[in-house]
């Protein structure tokens, strides 16, 4: 039996993933390839993206296009969406998911660390959705999905940045949800509790953290990323047709 449930809407239609190489993102491209969508995939983490293929293949699956991409230079989004644009015609569904959630203090923020971290948690998904835009407006539609956390809601401590960016998604989930609604192009946000991604697994999650995890939430048991797939595609999907403008939780009942 499949793991994932199946929308035939997403059939043949061009999925673009960024940081799809590992994590939330790895799950992401393996579900739309599930549902047999042409998926095209951003990373830094070239060899993260070939193992993934070669998962894919031997799952099966069709492998997805990687295109390397720094996503804190604006210009290399513009090259890298002409490029695949060139090549597939369009992009009907974009999911923001790269992020960084590397801990830091209050004492050590710079004005140049902050930028940093705005530009790979919050910058690039403005730049990627204004990239993708007439395309999807050619194309009378399309679906956006932005990748936000529970992090700001909670809140969480040692990431202030971090959650400061992940707020902001939110709000500009909204307005370009209104802003983009009379194209037919809906906009909606994700928001992850503790997700038990192999990163997370190896940096974070101890079983102190873990403990306090599983007292907070009102599942007691560990989130995975297929699970936050399976919501991103059904957001994705002419099944959501009518949803715009919505931030979704899913974290275990913590917040």
């Amino acid at each position: 039996m499949s793991r994932w449930a199946k929308y035939p809407s997403l059939e043949g239609r061009v999925v673009l993933v960024t940081g799809g190489a590992t994590g939330i993102g790895a799950a992401l491209v393996e579900g739309f390839a599930a549902q047999r969508a042409q998926v095209v995939f951003l990373d830094i983490a070239e060899a993260a993206a070939e193992e993934l293929n070669l998962y894919l293949e031997k799952s099966g699956l069709t492998r997805a296009a990687f295109f390397r991409c720094d996503l804190t230079r604006i210009e290399q989004i513009q090259q890298v969406v002409a490029r695949i644009l060139s090549r597939f015609g369009v992009v009907n569904v974009l999911v923001n998911n790269a992020a960084n959630d590397a801990r830091h203090s209050i004492d050590e923020v710079t004005s140049e660390s902050w930028d940093e971290m705005m530009a790979v948690n919050l910058k690039h998904q403005f730049f990627m959705t204004q990239a993708v835009v007439p395309a999807m407006r050619r194309a009378a539609g399309g679906s956006i999905i932005n990748m936000s956390s529970i992090s700001w809601v909670i809140p969480s401590t040692s990431v202030p940045v971090y959650v400061t960016a992940k707020a902001a998604i939110v709000g500009m989930t909204r307005t370009l949800a209104h802003e983009l609604g009379g194209d037919n192009i809906r906009v909606n946000c994700v928001m992850p509790g503790a997700i038990a991604t192999e990163r997370q697994r190896r940096l974070w999650l101890t079983e102190e953290y873990k403990a306090e995890v599983l007292r907070r939430q009102a599942l007691k048991r560990l989130i995975e990323p297929e699970e936050v797939a399976r919501l991103v595609m059904f957001l994705a999907s002419d099944d959501s047709a009518a949803i715009t403008n919505q931030s979704y939780v899913i974290d275990g009942g913590w917040v």
